[in-house]
């Protein structure tokens, strides 16, 4: 296996752990913040999730597209790949919208909704895991 590839494959069981960790504990957690502390709450998760998980995103997006490059057409890796965009655009439909809203304060329907849309990237990059794990001998 190249150094590429195992970065690659490192990087997206990353985030498949990280998704499943928003979506399990922390999306739920948000239930249970008062009203009055979840403005800051929610803008504090944005912001230090976003410093986790950018530099991620930039490992994930670079090295496929290296890996592209250098050669590597499995069609699963090439679906792999075709998940990125639904996951982004997800991001930028639901849950960044969802997050802008609730900045303005705790609000129960949104935060179901949040975690309800949020299904979609979790086994989205839960697919992308394994696809990408098959890809390569």
């Amino acid at each position: 296996m190249s150094p590429s590839f195992i970065l690659h494959l490192a990087v997206t069981w990353m985030l498949v752990g990280l998704i499943w960790v928003i979506q399990i504990l922390a999306y739920p957690q948000f239930l249970r913040v008062g009203s009055a502390e979840f403005k800051s709450f929610d803008f504090a998760h944005c912001f230090r999730i976003g410093l986790i998980i950018a530099p991620l995103l930039f490992v994930e997006i670079t090295t496929a597209a290296w890996l592209l490059y250098a050669g590597q057409r499995s069609s699963l890796f090439v679906i792999s790949i075709g998940l990125i965009p639904l996951i982004w655009l997800c991001t930028a439909v639901f849950q960044a919208p969802i997050h802008l809203r609730l900045m303005r304060g705790f609000d129960a329907r949104l935060i179901h909704r949040l975690i309800l849309t949020n299904w979609i990237r979790t086994l989205a990059w839960t697919a992308r895991g394994i696809l990408v794990s098959l890809s390569f001998p």
